[in-house]
């Protein structure tokens, strides 16, 4: 999951892209080894995420773990919510347009590590389904909250650039609802998130710690 994120983060920083020059911190890929390296840098990472599936995971499991990690990371989650990112012609114009592109460019991804890992553990169906949930809440609240702290940090704090996506004219939660709807919004995604963890009951503390750090973040 780490190599399909950081391949993600690479490649987003890219000048044809969001052309960024800092990221955790550092310069980014492209600034110390060219926009050329970069690539290539993304695109091994994304090979290696899959060959480790194929080399180390229970072999019965592997097919369904590929299958959860392609389409989360594919057109149909975390490339195809950055394509409707990308697209200046067309940006979304509504809180249900915004809730959409992030349910793919970050949601897809963080649920499927969340299921990826259940399917590891021999989920049952019930489980695997609270977890879609679980994901999908906790990445808007992630999504919210990083269009918060865009706006109201400093690159310092963030060890990336801020108030990138309103100098470009992309519409973020701030932008569309204002800081204190955006900051209740991030709790209520937050209430829903935990909400879909009950069943699990303390099988899913981890996950708690996590979906509070989320929104509780300052960087």
């Amino acid at each position: 999951m780490e190599l399909i994120h950081t391949f993600s983060l690479v490649h987003d920083d890219l000048p044809a892209m969001d052309d960024d020059d800092l990221r955790r911190g550092q310069p980014t890929n492209h600034k110390i080894y060219g926009e050329a390296m970069a690539i290539l840098a993304g695109d091994a990472m994304t090979t290696m995420a899959f060959e480790i599936i194929a080399t180390d995971a229970d072999p019965k499991l592997v097919r369904s773990l590929v299958l959860e990690l392609a389409h989360a990371s594919g057109p149909a989650g975390m490339i195809g919510g950055q394509v409707i990112d990308m697209d200046e012609k067309h940006p979304p114009k509504n809180l249900a347009e915004l809730q959409h592109l992030h349910r793919m460019k970050t949601g897809a991804l963080l649920t499927a590590s969340c299921r990826m890992g259940a399917i590891a553990g021999g989920a049952s169906a019930g489980q695997l389904q609270a977890l879609d949930s679980f994901g999908r809440h906790l990445g808007l609240a992630f999504q919210i909250v990083d269009d918060i702290l865009d706006q109201t940090s400093t690159p310092q704090q963030l060890g990336k650039a801020t108030n990138k996506d309103a100098d470009k004219g992309k519409v973020t939660y701030p932008m569309l609802l204002g800081l204190e709807e955006s900051q209740r919004q991030a709790k209520q995604q937050l209430s829903q998130a935990l909400e879909s963890l009950n069943s699990l009951e303390g099988q899913a503390d981890g996950l708690r710690a996590l979906a509070a750090f989320v929104v509780e973040r300052h960087k």
